[in-house]
């Protein structure tokens, strides 16, 4: 096995567990995609419960998703990894019944320190936010 492969198996190990902890993400009702070391794609389907008063989707809910995204896509491996800071912009509207998608690439990771950027597209694959993360990787294990 090479080293590439072995730490794409820790990746997807620690993620898993990682996944079965988060109460949050369940409750949500995300379903993880793909979960590869720097890269990650979440979906959601949108429900009534997650619009906001002018019936369309709450913000917090598609920044929970672009999250999700992002915390799978960093940490790469078995060392505890977490958001340092984030800012979402938001590009277009959503409503129930609709499902989001959000895809998480790393583009720089060094030392402790990580940028991820996450796209949230809609079902046509039109882009409804854009989020940047910023990763700390701490001294603890998974």
């Amino acid at each position: 096995m090479t080293d590439a492969t072995m730490q794409a198996t820790d990746a997807v190990r620690t993620n898993r567990a990682m996944m079965e902890r988060d109460r949050a993400s369940a409750s949500l009702g995300l379903v993880v995609e793909r979960d590869d070391p720097g890269h990650a794609v979440v979906s959601m389907r949108v429900r009534d419960d997650m619009t906001n008063g002018f019936r369309i989707t709450h913000g917090g809910f598609v920044f929970a998703l672009a999250d999700t995204a992002f915390a799978i896509a960093c940490n790469e491996d078995d060392r505890v990894t977490v958001a340092a800071g984030a800012d979402i912009s938001f590009l277009k509207p959503t409503v129930s019944g609709q499902t989001l998608t959000a895809t998480a690439v790393r583009r720089s990771r060094r030392g402790r320190s990580g940028i991820y950027d996450v796209t949230v597209v809609d079902e046509q694959g039109d882009a409804v936010a854009e989020f940047r993360g910023r990763s700390r990787t701490t001294s603890q294990t998974f």
